[in-house]
């Protein structure tokens, strides 16, 4: 009995040595692991993505980027554009482990609630030190603290291949008035009215020349940015800049900026503006432009995307949009085409309360890849693109599904996690020589739909860039987008800039939809307004934290 009992012992005692061993070798693989994680299952990071929307990271590419670094994403964003989302971060102090907060960087910046890069940067962020070369002081937060606090969000390498111009026509319209030059103004309200009296309907139902998104934020986008663009100034938001001088000026004291509005104004006067252009939602803009029944809108191709593809699917390619390069005058230039170089500027921080700082850069660094810019841009090779002679192709249903369908991004992840990530750009190529995107001109132009080619070719263009003054026409500006800067949270700039926003957005509306004979005593008022509250000490601010930035990247 004595000598069983032995041997049970010695047994359990041997075969727990042996365990023991078992498991100390599978700790040591596992801390060798990628990304430190020392489990076979997926670290997640959550990410607040300002321009997020509701999705699970469950596509095939998400799970091709979770096989290759370990990382898995939890993305939050801000629910019906709720622009409180990273104050009240900031006031819980209960933080993402990633943020993408635009212009709100700032604040978190103030905060601490978001980590400096720079360290890491120099440490372990080879694949972003190759992606931005000596573009990388344009991610210095300023000159009094030079310290790199985001990557990402704006392309590095850019080309100008395509625009969205100041307004967009129907093919349609200028397919019906013979193919009209259309560059000003006067030339464009005269192709709307006459197609809009050929054709006060469309399938049964009203015609609606022009439509505006002026109930939410896309006021900027719809309406203050094309007062802008067709006043000939570079795209700097809601200032005009002197590129030479950095001299500042808040735009809608600019009697250019009158001068469109007030033409605005006259244009709802005429009925010839959607009159719910500042009471409907983006859903019913958007359903308006799928019906067809919209001739043109002031809007960027991201915003109406879905419609375009809606009309493309219901196989009304003639109730698509061509942009316009239309201006103030003759005399006034098209700055769509303008290069601003790499904005710097916005892009994802990590935060100050994240147990996985290191992780979290380690997947942004990794995203910087070669590797990941062809995933996020062409997706599987096999399943979305080919090789063909050593090149990439797009597989045609995929390509036939980008231009058509709404939902392929969301469902396959191709482009999907290109914005707000660290990326080339579409003027990048790869290691080999190729595009490091599928949108070279050479596929923005293969991918035009029919009737787009056709009106193209009745005008004696390939793309519709043609139109627009050549990027090398332009200077290549020295400041970069003011937008884009991040301003101190509570300064000066900061608290008379808001007012101002708020301000200019309701007296504008107003004027836009008043009487014509109160036009001129509404704006007036709105300027003294804005002298009231010292709107020069923001222009003057802003005329300084523009010297900053170009001595920052060295262009002054």
């Amino acid at each position: 009995m004595k000598k069983h009992l032995f041997i049970l012992i010695f047994m359990f005692i041997f075969s727990t040595l042996i365990l023991a061993g078992c498991s100390d070798d599978s700790s040591s693989s596992s801390d060798e692991s990628d990304n430190g994680n020392s489990s076979d299952e997926p670290i997640t990071l959550s990410l607040f993505n300002a321009d997020g929307e509701a999705k699970e990271f469950d596509d095939p590419i998400a799970q091709k980027i979770t096989e290759e670094t370990g990382i898995k994403l939890d993305f939050d964003y801000p629910v019906g554009g709720n622009d409180e989302a990273i104050p009240l971060m900031i006031a819980s102090g209960d933080y993402p482990d990633m943020i993408f907060a635009k212009g709100d960087i700032g604040k978190l910046i103030d905060a601490g609630g978001v980590i400096k890069l720079d360290e890491l940067i120099e440490e372990k962020g080879d694949n972003l030190k190759a992606m931005y070369g000596d573009q990388i002081d344009r991610l210095r937060n300023s000159s009094d603290d030079p310290s790199i606090y985001t990557v990402g969000t704006y392309p590095v390498e850019n080309a100008y291949w395509q625009t969205s111009g100041s307004f967009q026509i129907q093919l349609d319209v200028l397919r019906e008035l013979g193919y009209p030059e259309i560059n000003t103004l006067e030339e464009f309200e005269e192709a709307i009215t006459e197609y809009y009296e050929m054709y006060p309907e469309i399938d049964g139902q009203k015609t609606l020349p022009l439509s505006l998104l002026g109930s939410d934020w896309r006021w900027l986008i719809t309406v203050g940015d094309p007062a802008g663009a067709i006043a000939g100034f570079p795209g700097d938001g809601q200032w005009q800049i002197d590129d030479d001088t950095g001299e500042a000026t808040y735009k809608f004291l600019k009697p250019e900026i009158k001068e469109y509005f007030k033409w605005l104004n006259g244009m709802n006067a005429k009925g010839l503006l959607d009159p719910e252009s500042f009471t409907h939602t983006y859903d019913t803009y958007i359903s308006k432009l799928s019906s067809g029944r919209v001739l043109s809108v002031a809007d960027q191709d991201w915003d109406i995307a879905d419609a375009d593809k809606a009309l493309v699917t219901d196989g009304k390619e003639e109730r698509t949009y061509a942009p316009l390069p239309v201006t103030l005058g003759s005399d006034v230039q098209s700055q769509a085409l303008k290069d601003y170089g790499f904005a710097g500027g916005w892009g994802i921080a990590i935060s100050s309360t994240s147990d996985h700082q290191d992780e979290a850069f380690e997947f942004l660094n990794w995203m910087a890849s070669e590797e990941a810019q062809v995933l996020a841009n062409w997706g599987i090779e096999g399943e979305n693109y080919d090789i063909v002679d050593g090149k990439r192709v797009m597989q045609e249903d995929d390509r036939e599904r980008m231009n058509s369908d709404a939902d392929y991004g969301k469902q396959t992840g191709v482009g999907y996690y290109v914005h707000p990530f660290p990326q080339m750009g579409i003027g990048a190529v790869d290691s080999g020589g190729q595009p490091i995107t599928p949108n070279s001109e050479e596929d923005i132009i293969a991918n035009y739909n029919d009737v787009e080619k056709e009106v193209l070719a009745e005008y004696g263009m390939d793309n519709w860039i043609d139109w627009f003054p050549a990027t090398e026409e332009l200077d290549v500006s020295n400041h970069g987008q003011a937008w884009n800067y991040t301003i101190p949270s509570g300064s000066d700039l900061q608290i008379i800039q808001q007012k101002a926003d708020d301000l200019t957005q309701q007296r504008v509306t107003q004027a836009i939809l008043a009487d014509p004979s109160e036009f001129d005593e509404i704006w007036t008022g709105m300027i003294k307004e804005l002298e009231a509250m010292d709107i020069e000490t923001a222009n003057e601010e802003m005329t300084q934290m523009t010297l900053d930035v170009m001595e920052l990247w060295g262009t002054k």
